[in-house]
Order: C-alpha cells, then sequence, then structure tokens
C-alpha cells in the first residue's frame, strides 16, 4: 500500500485490506470520514473535496489497478468512498437512523448490481483511464440509485 501514494488513496488508506467485506468497510470508513470532515467543511467545500477526490481517484485508481494487475479489484475502495460521500452530500440533514438506510441501500445497489448498476458496471471495463472510470462509475451509478430511492420515500412520506 506504502509503495506508490495511488495505492494508498485507492486502498482508502488501509481500508480496502480488510480481509472481510472490503467495499463495506471501505463505506463505512467513508461514512465516518464524512461525519468528521462535515465539521470543518461547508456545503460548497464538502462539493469540491468530493470533486477533487473523484479526479484524483480516477487517477489512483487507474494507476493500482494496472500495478496489481486486475482490471478491478475488491480491495480498491475508493469509488465507495467518493460515491457515498456524495450520497451523505446530497442526502443531509439526516439523523443516525437515515444515514443508516442510505448505508444499507447504497451497498445494496453496489453489491448487488441491479438493473442500472450492472449496466454501468459492465460499461468501462478494463485497465488504464477507461478503466480506472469504470472503477468508479458504477458506484457513482449505486449513489445516483440511492437518492432517488431516498428522495421517492422523503416525496411520500
Amino acid at each position: 500500500m506504502l509503495q506508490h501514494p495511488a495505492h494508498c488513496i485507492a486502498l482508502g488508506f488501509g481500508a480496502g485490506l480488510s480481509p472481510k467485506a472490503p467495499g463495506t468497510v471501505g463505506t463505512l470508513w467513508a461514512w465516518l470520514a464524512f461525519l468528521v470532515l462535515q465539521h470543518w467543511l461547508g456545503t460548497q467545500q464538502m462539493g469540491l473535496l468530493i470533486g477533487a477526490g473523484t479526479l484524483v481517484g480516477w487517477w489512483a485508481c487507474t494507476v493500482t489497478a494496472r500495478h496489481m494487475g486486475v482490471s478491478d479489484p475488491g480491495s480498491i475502495v475508493w469509488d465507495e468512498v467518493v460515491a457515498f460521500w456524495l450520497v451523505l452530500w446530497l442526502a443531509m440533514p439526516m439523523g443516525l437512523w437515515g444515514q443508516a438506510v442510505a448505508f444499507a441501500l447504497f451497498r445494496y445497489f453496489d453489491a448487488a448490481k441491479p438493473g442500472p448498476v450492472g449496466w454501468a458496471d459492465q460499461l468501462f471495463k478494463g485497465f488504464g483511464w477507461r478503466g480506472g472510470w469504470g472503477i468508479l462509475f458504477d458506484d457513482f451509478v449505486a449513489a445516483f440509485c440511492t437518492l432517488l430511492v431516498i428522495a421517492v420515500w422523503r416525496f411520500f412520506w
């Protein structure tokens, strides 16, 4: 992980090294990091962090996947981090239960890959910049699906 700065970022500063459910551990890390960061960053600054995190993450995921020789390794969790930050950024304010529901929905869409998430997962396969974007893209689609469910729930209840 420490051999290249891209590895540290792509592996979620170690969260992706979890022997069990690295995507879930990465999403939990994202949740905790968001809760800490929101004390120092305003809404606009958080949006800029997510944008910058996406661009830096694209580079980090591309480099790390190439170095690992796997197009979308499970230990790369930066995609979960920025996508779940996006969910929280757009859905807040929410209490702890609302955040837990957002977490569960995001993990469902990311892991099960129903419908559009499965399509997005297959769209940009391979190595290089295209594959690096593919690592991130399906998680952004999972975030969109999560936000859609939250929006429908808020509209009707």
